[in-house]
């Protein structure tokens, strides 16, 4: 009897979540394959890939092989089955990966591979640009003799690579070299109803993808790396002419140059941060699944751990150190822009305490210019007021006691005149310093 679900509230994230756990699990390999493997970046000059043209190019596969196009898995995995072929479409987030099967039959070929049995105009239409192509020839001891291949292998390529993987039931042997435009890969299985192949051949061709992914930061290490060394040798330069006592107008030009390399050196920081820490993660990656393969050693042969540490570990090695450099050479400059900023915001204070100062000292000059300049206001109204008080007397001279003046009336008015002007003026000055 099926249980009910919970009648509570789910989380609209459950099923995918859930999902996530079971999301692109190996193909099944019933026994002996040819298999092809094909990684094409989603970005391209025009523009990127998006999910719809890919999905639209599977469907002209389906036309073509007469088979319905099945339902895909959260819109990132995909998998046709036709006529003993089938195909594999996994989307990520910077590349698809197309992984064709077809099954070995009697009088197939040592150079047989199972692109050649998928429609040729479909394959060259792929959107994308490819960055990985790998072929692998997956089979039993009976078809391929283990030993026969290693020495075969070894004699034709100094790097060629052969360990047992999953416990030493499987012999894995490539020289990761292009051949035609394809890597190659050999596995022979001891044991032909082996139902963990799928999950070798998927660790197998995933090493691959992300040895390839990883080393797309390669270049750009490169380049960031010159750059860098030009960047540092100037930071060093400012960095003496800072010892040097360059004045305020030094120190303003070695700020303004300063902040000029920190924003050139921010912007690499920010156009490669994705693609350093991108490098990060696939490396990790790729020694994840080296482990899952549990590779045993062939005495006297390299195995895929030895060769991923001598051949690919000092590319990303590179990269992350790149990366460091870039984020040190940030913080040292960022530091001794704040030093310098710090200086020249002390040389501005003290330039700005010096014109207080004198600003001050005519504030004191004006005052004293002011009250010499009232004193004289003083004389000058008292004068022109006695001079008033003088022409009352002597119009008034008829009405004036016996023995008064207009001269004696004046001189005794110009003290009581100054007085009062004085003390206005006063009252003034004070109103005006009591409303500050």
């Amino acid at each position: 009897m099926p249980i009910a679900p919970m009648p509570l509230p789910e989380h609209p994230l459950r099923l995918s979540l859930n999902d996530e756990l079971h999301a692109r699990p190996p193909v099944t390999l019933a026994g002996a394959a040819w298999i092809t493997h094909l990684v094409m970046l989603h970005d391209r000059p025009e523009g990127r890939i998006s999910a719809a043209a890919e999905e639209s190019h599977l469907k002209v596969l389906c036309d073509l092989s007469q088979s319905p196009f099945g339902s895909q898995i959260h819109g990132n995995h995909w998998i046709l089955e036709a006529q003993g072929l089938r195909l594999k479409w996994e989307r990520h987030n910077e590349f698809s990966s197309y992984t064709f099967f077809r099954e070995r039959k009697p009088g197939h070929g040592p150079r047989t591979n199972a692109l050649e049995a998928f429609p040729r105009e479909w394959v060259m239409d792929i959107p994308g640009h490819l960055l990985v192509a790998s072929h692998v020839e997956y089979c039993t001891r009976e078809q391929r003799d283990p030993e026969a291949l290693a020495a075969e292998l070894a004699a034709a390529s100094e790097t060629t690579v052969v360990s047992h993987i999953a416990g030493g039931s499987v012999l894995v042997a490539s020289d990761f070299r292009l051949h035609d435009g394809f890597t190659h890969f050999t596995l022979v299985d001891d044991n032909p109803q082996n139902h963990h192949a799928g999950g070798t051949v998927q660790r197998l061709l995933e090493i691959e993808t992300y040895r390839m992914m990883a080393l797309l930061s390669f270049p750009v290490a490169r380049e960031v790396g010159q750059r860098l060394g030009r960047d540092e040798q100037e930071a060093a330069e400012l960095m003496e002419e800072m010892a040097a006592d360059r004045g305020p107008e030094g120190e303003r030009a070695i700020l303004a140059r300063l902040t000029r390399l920190a924003a050139d050196i921010e912007l690499s920081v920010s156009r490669t941060a994705f693609r350093f820490g991108a490098a990060e993660a696939y490396y990790a990656l790729v020694r994840q699944r080296i482990t899952d393969l549990r590779e045993q050693r062939i005495d006297g042969l390299p195995t895929l751990q030895a060769f991923m540490d001598r051949r690919l570990a000092p590319a990303i090695q590179t990269c992350l150190s790149t990366a460091r450099r870039q984020n040190e050479l940030s913080s040292r400059i960022a530091r001794n822009s704040a030093l310098l900023r710090t200086r020249v915001e002390m040389e501005l204070e003290r330039q700005n305490q010096q014109l207080l100062s004198q600003m001050n000292r005519r504030a004191k000059l004006q005052l004293r210019l002011q009250e010499t300049v009232e004193g004289l206001s003083v004389v000058a109204i008292t004068y022109y007021a006695s001079q008033l008080v003088h022409y009352l007397a002597e119009g008034g001279h008829s009405l004036l006691p016996a023995g008064w003046s207009p001269e004696g009336i004046t001189a005794a008015a110009i003290p009581i005149i100054g007085g009062l002007v004085a003390w206005s003026l006063h009252r003034m000055r004070k109103g005006l310093k009591d409303q500050h």
